[in-house]
């Protein structure tokens, strides 16, 4: 019911109903195995229970606090269809999530990521194209694997992309993402088609649309042939946002590059690149110094 109604009349995305069909299918199978079967048994104890069964089975802060949001969202709309007489998550809180901020690769980093994938070989060159995709335009995994072959347009470097929401962004890319993915059309994506997925960019090695946990797999073997630790492919979207904000870049235009709904969303990524500029500060103004006796260095006397 809770699916049919985001897909229908909200609009939300596939990979949005997705979550919520498996986050709604864990709960019902979990209070099933309590001895909860209908939806008008549960009470607003039974779902402090679940929430902190979640905790007890390791889930991170944002997952519980996102099963809190679609156990809400369920019930308030059971309510409203008459399923049950009362909203039991009506007081039901969500986890305190604090401040997390993600990890950051430096641009040697990067460039060794990019360029551990196998050239010699078909998955080799469409990894290379992924990573460059992902780094280079910023996008979610979900939207570099949903994209088709008639979504790039390497004349004018730009990729079309579609977010949360369904909302369409068309992303610019440089030209090393240019040359992998043209290299990847040409010598690697033939060598794949060999399923059903006729427009899909991205294949897997049954000719399939790549799928978002094999494209993290592929980033985290990237990431291992690197020696650069564990990555995600969000690892690169937010590696994307902080060096374009190092380098200068108009917070509003990176909003509009990644696709934020909110600018509140975008901001966060300031907080990250506040320590380079820490850092450049330091090492730039001549007040930020200290001489060897540790005190801040002084300018020369001037003669009067």
């Amino acid at each position: 019911m809770l699916v049919d109604h985001l897909e229908l009349e909200r609009g939300r995305g596939e990979h949005t109903v997705d979550a919520y069909r498996r986050d709604a299918t864990d709960l019902g199978r979990t209070c099933t195995a309590w001895g909860v079967d209908h939806p008008g048994e549960v009470e607003l104890l039974t779902l402090r229970r679940y929430l902190a069964a979640l905790t007890e089975r390791g889930y991170a802060r944002a997952t519980i606090a996102r099963r809190a949001s679609v156990v809400r969202s369920l019930f308030a709309l059971l309510k409203r269809r008459g399923v049950v007489d009362r909203d039991p998550a009506a007081l039901l809180a969500s986890p305190k999530q604090g401040r997390h901020l993600p990890r950051v690769l430096r641009v040697d980093e990067v460039t060794r990521l990019l360029e551990a994938p196998d050239p010699a070989t078909a998955v080799g060159l469409r990894d290379r194209a992924l990573l460059e995709l992902l780094y280079a335009s910023g996008a979610r995994v979900g939207e570099a694997c949903g994209l088709d072959v008639g979504g790039v347009d390497l004349p004018q470097a730009q990729v079309r992309l579609f977010g949360k929401g369904a909302k369409e962004r068309i992303a610019p890319i440089g030209q090393p993402a240019v040359t992998a993915l043209r290299d990847y059309l040409a010598l690697a994506r033939p060598e794949l088609a060999n399923g059903t997925a006729q427009d899909a960019l991205l294949l897997n090695t049954r000719g399939d649309r790549l799928g978002t946990r094999d494209a993290r797999t592929a980033v985290e073997r990237a990431a291992i042939q690197a020696g650069v630790g564990h990555v995600t492919p969000h690892t690169l979207r937010h590696s994307f946002a902080t060096h374009l904000l190092e380098s200068g870049a108009d917070v509003r235009v990176v909003q509009e590059l990644l696709g934020h709904a909110s600018l509140a969303t975008t901001q966060r990524y300031t907080h990250l690149s506040r320590g380079r500029l820490r850092e450049v500060h330091a090492m730039a103004h001549p007040r930020a110094r200290a001489d060897r006796s540790g005190r801040p260095d002084r300018p020369e006397r001037q003669a009067d």
